[in-house]
């Protein structure tokens, strides 16, 4: 319902047959339409045939999203390169409407401003791509430089590698040119409220090959915020914020549709 009312509609494509579709949306209580593509026409029209797949999965799509205009058009497309891996569609979400993500957040203290730490999935299965974000708000005299800034420290935020994860790209707003008018300089900073995300893969690798336990496994993602304020009258010293995320971990789903429907 979110979505209808922004004028959004989600839907499905597949190379599966009607009858394995079925079967799946009600087991998964799936809301939105699932289109059966047994041919791959439309998968290889949009070139995200997945050549890899052999016997029963031969003709199965690259898992991802595409964003389609009222006019046909494709404005945005969130694939990876290694089909065992997929954006989730809360990332997906999170990076193209922010203002409709559900995601769960945590207000951390922070000195000389305020810090909300979201990410865009709590349960993430292996291969899946989620994003940890800071939301930072700035009172209306205080900035923070940004990276690529000379002789000031900018905004960071670095997260530690574990074996869980893989770091995958990391964004940050579009920075303004301040000028310091006491010292004839411009700096690039942040102000008001922005948000910074970095997003991570969960690894696919063996150590995830045998199933889970039913209640899976969390990992806990740690890292540090690292920044310098200033306001009109003074540069504060350089400050570091631990930051944590949660994530439960849950196998994938391997069941298999009756036998009478599956691929031959």
């Amino acid at each position: 319902m979110r979505f209808e009312q922004q004028g959004l509609k989600l839907a499905g494509i597949s190379y599966d047959n009607t009858a394995i579709l079925k079967d799946f949306s009600e087991r998964k209580h799936v809301d939105f339409p699932l289109l059966s593509d047994p041919d791959s026409k439309i998968i290889r029209a949009y070139q995200v045939l997945n050549a890899e797949a052999t016997g029963m999965q031969r003709g199965m799509a690259r898992p991802g999203f595409f964003f389609i205009d009222p006019k046909g058009v494709i404005r945005e497309k969130y694939f990876e390169v290694n089909y065992q891996n997929r954006f989730t569609p809360n990332n997906v979400m999170e990076k193209m409407f922010p203002e409709l993500a559900e995601g769960v957040t945590a207000k951390v203290d922070a000195p000389h401003l305020g810090l909300v730490l979201a990410q865009s999935d709590e349960i993430a299965a292996p291969g899946s791509r989620l994003s940890l974000i800071a939301e930072i708000s700035l009172p209306s005299d205080v900035h923070v430089y940004s990276p690529g800034v000379r002789g000031y420290k900018p905004l960071e935020l670095d997260v530690n590698p574990i074996e869980d994860i893989e770091l995958a790209s990391q964004t940050f707003p579009q920075s303004k040119i301040l000028f310091l008018k006491a010292i004839n300089e411009k700096v690039p900073v942040f102000e008001g409220k922005f948000r910074v995300a970095q997003d991570v893969k969960i690894n696919s690798s063996r150590q995830y090959s045998d199933p889970l336990p039913p209640e899976g496994k969390a990992i806990s993602i740690t890292g540090v915020l690292k920044y310098q304020a200033c306001d009109k009258t003074t540069c504060y010293l350089p400050t570091s914020v631990p930051v944590k995320w949660q994530v439960q971990v849950l196998s994938l789903d391997r069941q298999r549709v009756p036998d009478a429907i599956q691929h031959k």
